[in-house]
């Protein structure tokens, strides 16, 4: 996986694999939603996803990593990983993390070269390190809130708004939500509204203004920096790339 200067189209749909899925990040962030819940998966964190289990990718900035998936009856009847019926969400970090960066490497190299023995052997290593009775990485509160911010039914709130939401004071969801994502909760409300500008932009002949009001931000001119600050590209010229 490289979704390095990849522009993620909105409305992304569910999807159930009849494998058992897995997503491994070394670089940048992926947001899946399983069954409602977020995860916010970034570098040396995996995320295995139960084998028919509805999911779909929110975000993803930058991402590069693997992603993939197996049947889960190639496992012994011994292994808890057979009957995975909830995501697993786990980091690995220094040493560790190193070693399953190599792995998936040698894991993806092993799977082009048609190395079966070698895929199985390595499989077989990789689930070893995952421990299925982790707790979940993701405070409630912080996992809620993503999951409300990243709805396509509503409109992005103010910290105040999931701070209620939430029953908890603004200044606690935001130390939360910085300690568990890395960012904070205004940066968070501003990536769902450049992504959803984003797909106003691409597919609707509304006036830059008039985008910029539909995702919740009166000034124009404050639009304008953000969406270039976060794209690299003002509004029009994004409009022009996508649309020519």
């Amino acid at each position: 996986m490289d979704t390095t200067g990849y522009i993620k189209p909105a409305g992304a749909p569910v999807a159930r694999l009849p494998l058992t899925g897995f997503i491994y990040i070394t670089s940048g962030e992926v947001l899946a939603d399983i069954e409602g819940t977020p995860y916010l998966c970034q570098p040396g964190q995996i995320l295995l996803i139960p084998q028919h289990c509805p999911f779909a990718i929110r975000y993803y900035r930058d991402a590069v990593g693997y992603t993939g998936g197996f049947v889960p009856s190639i496992l012994p009847d011994t292994k808890p990983l057979r009957y995975l019926s909830s995501p697993i969400y786990q980091g690995f970090w220094f040493d560790e993390g190193a070693f399953m960066n190599e792995l998936f490497n040698m894991l993806a190299l092993a799977f082009g070269k048609g190395d079966r023995v070698f895929v199985e052997k390595g499989l077989d290593l990789l689930l070893s390190r995952i421990r299925p009775n982790l707790p979940e990485a993701i405070p409630a509160a912080v996992s809620s809130f993503l999951e409300s911010v990243f709805s396509p039914d509503r409109m992005p709130g103010t910290i105040a708004t999931y701070a209620e939401a939430a029953g908890i004071s603004e200044n606690y969801l935001s130390r939360l939500v910085k300690k568990s994502t890395g960012r904070s909760v205004g940066a968070w409300i501003d990536i769902v509204r450049i992504q959803r500008a984003k797909h106003l932009l691409a597919t609707s002949a509304l006036s830059v203004i008039d985008v910029a009001t539909a995702v919740g931000i009166e000034d124009q001119s404050y639009f304008s920096r953000l969406f270039k600050k976060e794209t690299g590209m003002t509004p029009s010229s994004f409009r022009k790339k996508m649309q020519g």
